[in-house]
């Protein structure tokens, strides 16, 4: 199964229509110039230079409404990327949008273009949680916009936000499951974020929204991608891209941001797993234990900082992790 790649082109704030109180999105893409139609060959072209030849590769635009662009524009980005598609040098195009520009028009000139998937930015399915954070949109928006995706037959991607104001942990589990029964076939989790210039700093400041912490973002996470995994479906990204504005501070106020944010999750996953494991085990079980588990996980069993290794010698295991190719994705074995 050949793996995937996208050729990012970030198009931040272009055509949004509403300022949401989370967000900046020059600070959270790290993107401060805007690429013209024009400039898509050469960064395509650049792209393509380092990613191996035996990949799927899509032209993404992110970042931005593609589709709130003027037609007229839209279609220049599109004419562009899919002169790539008519040269077999990519699989496809794939964008993302808000669910309140989507519409049959719209998705016929898409699919025009050989666009494949894609992307609605829902962040949560509980009205209260779109009011309070300026979305404006409504649920419906999102439940009309997916099932047009689909019907067209685009693939369709939701992405998700925790930690917004008036989220819940219920209901971000209610935004997940309802990702699921709506047909996406990926999604991405982000946790919400203090980032300079946006009203949500100034909510911050005045002591009017308090963020997740790290902790409780990860464990969030954590029983989201079960929803997910356990639905076949693909989580493309968990945690934001650690942009430089976020990653050495510049732009970031509060809140879960962490560059190994991934890791995190799936260390508290495979902590899980593990303990679990043990204590079904019989209790004159030895001390002095064997982890195998596929050679792709066993980064994450050890534990992000080998967390989990720690954990357990702390409670007196003499443990050795070993990795087997042949396992599946959360086999294991402790012997």
């Amino acid at each position: 199964m050949k793996k995937h790649s996208n050729i990012p082109i970030f198009i931040p704030e272009l055509a949004c229509p509403h300022q949401c109180i989370f967000c900046d999105q020059k600070t959270i893409s790290g993107t401060h110039t805007i690429p013209q139609p024009a400039d898509v060959k050469d960064i395509v072209e650049q792209y393509l230079e380092t990613i191996p030849k035996n990949r799927t590769i899509n032209i993404a635009f992110f970042g931005g409404t593609f589709t709130g662009l003027p037609i007229e524009l839209q279609e220049q980005y599109l004419i562009e990327a899919f002169k790539f598609i008519k040269r077999d040098r990519v699989s496809g195009i794939r964008l993302s949008t808000r669910p309140d520009y989507i519409n049959v028009p719209v998705l016929e000139l898409l699919k025009k273009y050989n666009v494949t998937t894609i992307e609605l930015g829902a962040q949560s399915t509980s009205q209260e949680v779109l009011d309070e954070t300026g979305r404006g949109h409504t649920v419906d928006d999102i439940r009309d916009a997916s099932n047009l995706i689909c019907k067209h037959g685009f693939e369709l991607g939701l992405q998700m936000m925790i930690g917004l104001p008036g989220d819940s942990y219920e209901r971000s589990i209610q935004t997940a499951k309802d990702i699921v029964s709506l047909g996406a076939c990926n999604t991405r989790i982000y946790p919400a974020i203090v980032v300079k210039h946006t009203a949500l700093e100034k909510l911050y400041y005045e002591e009017r929204y308090t963020p997740l912490t790290l902790e409780e973002a990860v464990e969030w996470t954590k029983d989201i991608v079960h929803i997910f995994e356990k639905n076949n479906i693909s989580i493309l990204r968990m945690g934001l891209h650690p942009s430089d504005e976020l990653v050495i501070g510049k732009s970031l106020i509060a809140g879960p941001f962490h560059a190994s944010f991934k890791e995190m999750v799936m260390t508290q996953i495979w902590k899980e797993l593990i303990d679990a494991e043990l204590q079904s085990l019989n209790s004159s079980f030895s001390d002095k234990i064997k982890i195998t588990v596929s050679d792709r996980q066993i980064h994450y069993a050890i534990g992000y900082r080998q967390t989990n290794r720690e954990q357990l010698v702390s409670r007196g295991y003499n443990v050795r992790f070993e990795q087997n190719p042949s396992f599946s994705h959360y086999q294991l074995n402790i012997g």
